[in-house]
């Protein structure tokens, strides 16, 4: 028999200074068996720093046609394509020319993963966002996490205050043009 998803439950307290974004919500996360604890975290990170209306995780790697994360308008266009890791540049290419916004939020070496997209065609690559945190910062929260887990995260000039489960962890929020 198959292994299935496992389930974790994040309730979580943003408090997103940068973006006025200040919301309580909790979310069930589906963690794909061959998905790692550093994927499923950062995705989590993705959908709370750009949490908005509309928000929402898609059927994850079983789909190939979405990012992890995506934001619908109310006629169910597509208005943020987020991804997560490594996509490679065919994907940021598509999701660009159907997405006004295109970010990606990767727990790898972000020189590593822009240099995969270097020479190839990418749709208004000027405009892509690729995200980082510091080294150590996504391992750090991975060794927190629970299958039930209580989150705070605070945003102010860049910098995030994340406290999951009672352990309390800040990194930088860095910016890397996809270019």
């Amino acid at each position: 028999m198959a292994t299935g998803a496992t389930i974790h439950t994040f309730t979580v307290q943003l408090a997103d200074v940068d973006r006025g974004v200040y919301e309580d919500f909790t979310l069930r996360v589906a963690r794909h068996p061959s998905e790692t604890d550093l994927y499923m975290v950062t995705r989590l990170l993705a959908y709370c720093l750009e949490y908005e209306e509309g928000i929402a995780f898609s059927e994850g790697l079983s789909s190939t046609a979405e990012p992890a994360v995506l934001v619908r308008d109310l006629t169910g266009t597509i208005t943020a394509w987020i991804e997560v890791g490594a996509p490679d540049a065919a994907r940021l290419h598509y999701g660009s020319k159907l997405a006004d916004r295109v970010a990606v939020y990767t727990h790898r070496d972000p020189v590593k993963v822009a240099a995969a997209w270097t020479g190839k065609k990418i749709h208004q690559s000027e405009a892509i966002v690729l995200r980082s945190f510091d080294p150590g910062f996504i391992d750090g929260v991975v060794a927190s996490l629970e299958r039930r887990n209580a989150v705070t995260l605070s945003v102010t000039e860049g910098q995030l205050y994340l406290d999951l489960n009672g352990t309390t962890s800040t990194s930088a929020l860095h910016d890397h043009g996809a270019e």
